[in-house]
């Protein structure tokens, strides 16, 4: 009885897990992460009135967290392969 306990809680953390690897590579948690970062630049840039054009100039970080965040998966594949020498 233990040990199909044992499985069963495994089993369920397994589930888990994979789940939030799925989350972290979601395009959801990507496009949330990328609007309230425009949103926080564009109440940012409109507070100190850095710019005539705050809403042009907010994509820029929004654009540079996208591109780090489809870049690092490559990073990621090429520091496995080092670390498997």
């Amino acid at each position: 009885m233990n040990l199909e306990k044992e499985i069963k809680d495994i089993k369920k953390r397994n589930a888990r897990v994979e789940l939030d690897k799925a989350w972290e590579t979601s395009w959801t948690r990507r496009l949330c992460i990328c609007v309230l970062t425009y949103v926080v630049v564009v109440l940012y840039s409109y507070t100190i009135q850095s710019t005539n054009n705050i809403f042009f100039s907010s994509l820029v970080p929004v654009i540079g967290f996208t591109l780090s965040t489809l870049s690092l998966k490559g990073v990621r594949k090429i520091w496995e392969k080092r670390i498997k020498l």
